[in-house]
């Protein structure tokens, strides 16, 4: 699927990132997002760190199709070849995949490209090298990622202003703390245990979108 920057920036608004180490004896990671995405999550990215080279393919393949059912953007974390090969709208990389490597050159033009930052430098070398959007933290303590650099409110706020393109908030965000983004200027959050690690996935999602779209409406 293609999308437009306006399109791209509306689905920042609910951004999943999948996390396989939460699923219960018996369940699929499809059967568990497609109950994410059936509740109003408008973004969506596999990140299966631990995951097999082919197992990881089989399955954005899998999520791939799901997601153009719901209309919704899908890109793999960290890996073009697979988002090439499975026909995924795009990849998230961090700042070290752009050093010596033009990712939008591989990818193409119409191919969403996400980059990871934490510093307004970081954002701006992501936006030069032509980043859709920049995924900003951690906003808040994270268990996701152990070496993760916890922003302050000014700090991300900077960053915002630093560049044009949408920027999604990420890092320990849940339904309890996600207001204190409010002003902040963020265009949504990016999302991995509170959604893939509740009781409840479906329901954990649609209580953090009415929380995202009250956090972007006060900007």
């Amino acid at each position: 699927m293609k999308f437009t920057k306006d399109e791209i920036r509306a689905s920042m608004l609910l951004y999943a990132i999948t996390d396989r180490m939460w699923l219960k004896p018996g369940q699929r990671l499809t059967s568990v997002t497609e109950e994410v995405l059936k509740n109003g999550a408008t973004f969506l990215q596999i990140r299966e760190k631990d995951l097999a080279e082919g197992d990881f393919t089989a399955e954005a393949a899998e999520l791939r199709a799901l997601c153009e059912k719901y209309r919704v953007p899908f890109v793999v974390n960290d890996s073009v070849e697979i988002a090439l090969a499975t026909g995924a709208d795009g990849v998230h990389v961090g700042q070290s995949d752009i050093r010596g490597r033009d990712i939008r050159a591989i990818i193409g033009p119409d191919k969403i490209l996400g980059i990871s930052a934490g510093t307004v430098e970081e954002a701006v070398a992501a936006e030069q090298a032509g980043a859709d959007y920049i995924g900003v933290g951690a906003v808040f303590a994270t268990g996701t990622k152990k070496n993760a650099r916890n922003l302050t409110m000014d700090q991300l706020r900077a960053i915002r202003a630093s560049v044009s393109i949408p920027v999604v908030a990420i890092g320990g965000i849940n339904t309890e703390n996600i207001g204190q983004l409010s002003g902040s200027g963020v265009d949504g959050v990016a999302v991995v245990s509170a959604i893939f690690a509740a009781a409840d996935p479906g329901a954990a999602t649609a209580r953090l979108l009415t929380l995202s779209r009250e956090l972007v409406a006060h900007g």
